[in-house]
């Protein structure tokens, strides 16, 4: 399988859609021309977290996917040769929005998208207020770089999901999230790498950065690749400032490790029906 050039992108609100969309497509370039071959963006990437109140003036940066946004990027995808995941927010229809991302191939083609399953609902997290669980299933890719797939924010707390994707073949999954320094984030550098080495496969986690108008708390950044072997993939990006991580990630890796430890043989899903009983 080789060597695989990955990039995570994690930075501030800009304060409008438009210079945002800008700004990410000056990543993407900064990235191509590191040679990365896949580009995973932070969760609703193109505005800020507005989740941290309740107002529905912010309807209106949900968009269709496909739609403007994942158009203007499968342009840029095509031109760069680069995988992109692009974290959205998406209306199906007029009170059918989901917190979504799609994924585009090397190619600029739409490969399809993954809606966010969990949902939080507490202070500052108030995400039932703007999204419908997703009900897509846990997609994975066939990309240009491998079989990618994603799992965003809150889902990282719920292991059935980075198992779904594994058995699914899911050889990176990245998980585009906007995570406050109050809440979660003595688990940040705790359940990724958990998942990573429980599922044997690459981890891409992203979080925003800075303190934007509608929160109180700040953003803490630290974005990472880590491996199926639950180590860093390089250093952990900063926690204060905007950052374009780019990693080469062994994908040789998955194989050794799944050999070794024999966990997809050594499974007992007879043995799991009472989880998932009502």
């Amino acid at each position: 399988m080789g060597i695989v050039r990955a990039a995570l992108v994690q930075t501030n609100w800009t304060g409008d859609k438009e210079s945002m969309l800008q700004a990410h497509e000056a990543y993407a370039r900064r990235a191509a021309a590191e040679g990365a071959a896949v580009i995973c963006f932070q969760e609703l990437f193109y505005g800020p977290y507005f989740c941290q109140r309740q107002d529905t003036e912010f309807y209106g940066y949900a968009e269709p996917v496909p739609g403007p946004t994942t158009e203007r990027f499968a342009a840029l995808a095509k031109e760069l040769r680069l995988v992109m995941v692009l974290p959205v927010y998406e209306q199906e229809q007029p009170g059918l929005l989901y917190n979504t991302a799609a994924v585009l191939d090397a190619d600029g083609s739409y490969l399809g998208k993954y809606r966010k399953h969990h949902l939080p609902h507490v202070h500052g997290f108030w995400e039932k207020f703007y999204f419908r669980p997703g009900n897509l299933g846990w997609p994975v890719f066939d990309t240009a770089v491998g079989k990618v797939g994603v799992y965003i924010c809150y889902d990282r707390h719920f292991p059935e999901g980075w198992r779904a994707l594994a058995l699914a073949g899911a050889e990176i999954v990245f998980n585009p999230s906007a995570t406050s320094r109050g809440l979660s984030g003595y688990l940040w550098k705790l359940e990724q790498p958990a998942a990573a080495v429980a599922n044997e496969y690459f981890i891409g986690a992203i979080n925003r950065v800075g303190v934007e108008e509608y929160g109180d708390d700040d953003f803490y950044g630290t974005s990472y690749f880590v491996d199926p072997e639950g180590q860093f993939v390089g250093d952990v990006a900063s926690d204060t400032g905007p950052e374009l991580v780019v990693r080469d990630l062994n994908m040789d890796l998955i194989k050794v490790v799944r050999d070794r430890w024999a966990f997809y043989r050594d499974r007992r899903p007879d043995a799991y029906g009472p989880l998932v009983a009502p």
